[in-house]
């Protein structure tokens, strides 16, 4: 068994290292096992020593240069070999816990992917809230957070990777794409709750809460249509870190 974990980052050089060194004592998960694993970062136009700090973190480095999430996942899984991805937002610091359930499930050989509950670290009160009613939702759903996701390659190639037509929620329409071809294979996809995710809260200090209620009720207005606009989806494109 091969396991790619991709990383997609844009002017992480702040979390970046953090990230890498969590996700390479978490791959003792899968080296336990004797299965092979290869570290993959997709530097995404950055400007700042994203790509440095990836490689002297041991990772391979691939390039993007349309600053865009999907794009940039998918960028990474076009260089990968393994026969599972896992995709792991660059401001998200997984542990050997959650990596070991996800080989258990693997191991299992039921599920066609799946992700996992979330915890933030140093956000503030709104947003945590909002990170609980977003773990239910998925659990109930079987729709995958975007900072971590795992896949059988051969069923992301087959749905063609994540939607380069959106510039956010591309989880959430991978999610439901996913789940339909889970249901015709009978094999589910599973929220591992567990062992939540710990990810950066980090936005929350950096926007405000009325750019985001600005941002849901034009989505709302606009039933997701705007979501295919880098400029209407500034809060994750801006440069803020």
């Amino acid at each position: 068994m091969r396991i790619s974990v991709i990383v997609p980052a844009y002017n992480e050089a702040k979390l970046l290292g953090r990230c890498l060194e969590h996700i390479r004592a978490a791959g003792e998960a899968f080296t336990s096992l004797g299965w092979e694993t290869e570290l993959i970062v997709c530097d995404n136009n950055s400007t700042d020593g994203t790509a440095e700090i990836a490689r002297t973190a041991g990772a391979r480095v691939v390039f993007e240069p349309v600053n865009q999430i999907s794009r940039a996942r998918n960028r990474g899984a076009s260089a990968a070999t393994g026969d599972w991805f896992i995709f792991v937002d660059a401001d998200s610091f997984p542990h050997a816990e959650l990596f070991g359930a996800v080989a258990g499930v693997i191991l299992g050989g039921w599920v066609l992917g799946g992700g996992t509950t979330v915890r933030m670290d140093e956000a503030t009160l709104i947003p945590r809230v909002l990170s609980r009613v977003w773990n239910v939702i998925s659990r109930v759903q079987s729709w995958m957070a975007g900072s971590f996701i795992f896949c059988e390659a051969e069923a992301f190639r087959e749905l063609g990777g994540f939607s380069e037509d959106l510039f956010a929620s591309e989880e959430i329409e991978f999610s439901k794409r996913l789940n339909r071809l889970a249901t015709r294979e009978g094999r589910p996809v599973a929220i591992l709750h567990r062992h939540p995710l710990v990810t950066s809260g980090r936005r929350s200090h950096l926007s405000s809460p009325m750019e985001y209620l600005r941002l849901l009720i034009q989505t709302i207005r606009h039933r997701g249509a705007n979501l295919r606009s880098q400029e209407a989806c500034g809060l994750w494109y801006n440069g803020r870190r």
